[in-house]
């Protein structure tokens, strides 16, 4: 690979993006939040720049206009059967009913994000490494693919949600940058799910999912560790992972042009080339990109030349550290360095391609500030409630006559979720600061304490009730687990796993709740 210089210019139809309504190749370019029919993809704006992708990710849309492939596959827990998941239209948005309905009344995960790039530098399960994964020989786990909904462009789809220990990655890649060599990336994330573990990357990293010194990896992260470099504010932020080191600039630690940034869904870029290096970000709905640092590499030994790999990972970090979270839409890598036109050019295109949280079918809707009770579905127990007396939860039948505290008890005040407000928590009615949390998989009332593991244990994410009724409850930080009851106990429960409360009989029926109008006003 070569340097393309980043005087090159585009032609001036991918470069008129600057105002709403303006076009880019065919794209018109809609106001905020809306969005028209795709005729090119960030990876056609990027070839036209001189600088192809070699990588393209994504469980949304199409990167290219003339794609027509399988974005990802999912594989569901019932039979362990596989599907593709396609598209609506030739470079278009994802057909996410085949998902739904492939994988109605079971749990899937999402096995393999194809590469649209013709490279085949797909991701799959990330293998051990430095560190080793919660999974069966030290792997990483898989993305539940129902736990991130979002629409695009008016469409329901789903993005790859990263609870700590999912990982995805390839050490077996094609024309991805080796050593020196320039390249670009970008990826869009939500903004708003992320933490301070190690390491929530995209990009290039080890080809041996271990620490190969300084300089050996070039990847987006995104989050607010500080252990090693940070941003202003308290985070998070889009940094670069070079290995040894997330940096937000020249200097190994602080970098005040590095803001803190959340939109919801957030757009990052790194970009790399000798002694040169970038770091970019805007709002994936609306408005243009901010460059952050632009300058030479790091002032500390080893980062200049860099010793890039060229494997690529999602999730996790270079030697396969898997403490981190967040939640990726798509993504893509470049052979050489793109010049900030091309990249304003792929940011019109995003923000046409209208991400957004509504529409999405998700559910019901669970409103802030709301107070609600959580009925059984299934046959045996349809009066029964998630009720707590004292910290000890459970379900219990409750009446128009039972007593004002056993209606309190079972009466829930819904939160942005304390790890993540695209996920929701339940506050105690009657015990204020308590939420419904897990602990070694069985559920309780607890005061919140303040630490990360707590907001974790006490953030759950809705969908559609697999039974087909009301709304299954999945666990923040394991994804594969929804709330349950059994022998009216609560617990996070895994389709047919390996303790009793993880039976497949009547699972779906135990793991769908109904959103109820609350015993306590």
């Amino acid at each position: 690979m070569s340097s393309t210089p980043t005087t090159r210019r585009l032609p001036r139809s991918l470069l008129s993006v600057a105002a709403t309504g303006t076009l880019v190749t065919g794209l018109l370019v809609a106001a905020a939040g809306t969005s028209q029919a795709a005729t090119t993809g960030p990876c056609d704006i990027y070839a036209a720049g001189g600088t192809p992708c070699v990588a393209a990710h994504s469980t949304t849309r199409a990167l290219y206009g003339s794609y027509n492939g399988a974005l990802y596959q999912v594989r569901r827990s019932s039979d362990n059967g596989t599907r593709d998941i396609g598209l609506l239209s030739t470079g278009g948005a994802v057909d996410a009913a085949q998902q739904d309905s492939f994988c109605a009344g079971t749990t899937c995960v999402i096995t393999i994000i194809y590469d649209q790039s013709g490279r085949n530098n797909r991701l799959t399960q990330a293998p051990p490494g430095g560190f080793n994964g919660p999974a069966a020989g030290g792997y990483d786990n898989l993305a539940v693919a129902t736990a991130a909904p979002i629409a695009v462009g008016g469409h329901k789809a789903y993005g790859v949600f990263v609870a700590p220990g999912t990982g995805y990655r390839n050490n077996n890649t094609n024309g991805v940058a080796t050593g020196d060599q320039p390249e670009g990336m970008y990826a869009i994330f939500d903004g708003t799910h992320y933490n301070g573990g190690c390491c929530f990357d995209y990009g290039n990293a080890e080809r041996n999912s271990r620490d190969n010194g300084n300089g050996t990896m070039e990847a987006i992260y995104f989050g607010n560790i500080r252990v090693w470099g940070t941003g202003a504010g308290n985070g998070p932020w889009i940094m670069a992972d070079l290995e040894n080191g997330l940096f937000s600039g020249a200097d190994p630690g602080y970098n005040a042009n590095d803001p803190s940034i959340s939109h919801r869904f957030l757009t990052a870029v790194i970009k790399g080339e000798p002694n040169h290096w970038s770091i970019r970000g805007g709002n994936a709905q609306s408005g243009s990109l901010s460059t952050f640092y632009n300058g030479v590499r790091p002032n500390k030994s080893g980062y200049n030349p860099m010793k890039k790999e060229g494997a690529i990972i999602l999730g996790i970090g270079g030697d396969n550290s898997n403490g981190s979270a967040g939640t990726f839409y798509e993504g893509v890598m470049t052979s050489g360095y793109p010049s900030d036109a091309t990249e304003n050019a792929v940011q019109a295109n995003i923000t046409a391609a209208g991400y957004s949280t509504s529409g999405t079918g998700s559910g019901p809707v669970f409103t802030t500030g709301s107070s609600i009770s959580l009925r059984a579905t299934t046959a045996c127990c349809t009066t029964r409630y998630i009720t707590h007396s004292g910290t000890a939860v459970s379900t219990a039948v409750i009446t128009s006559s039972s007593s004002s505290t056993d209606k309190a008890n079972a009466t829930w005040v819904v939160r942005a979720g304390l790890a993540s407000s695209s996920c929701v928590s339940f506050e105690s009615r009657n015990t204020p600061g308590s939420y419904l949390r897990h602990s070694n998989y069985q559920l309780y009332a607890q005061p919140n304490d303040g630490t990360s593991l707590f907001a974790q244990d006490a953030t759950f994410c809705p969908q559609n009730g697999l039974n087909g009724q009301g709304a299954t409850l999945a666990s923040y930080n394991y994804p594969s687990r929804d709330i349950r009851h059994y022998n009216n106990l609560l617990y996070i429960a895994s389709n047919d796993g390996s303790h009793p409360f993880d039976t497949s009989s009547a699972w779906t029926d135990d793991v769908s709740w109904i959103v109820s109008s609350p015993w306590a006003s």
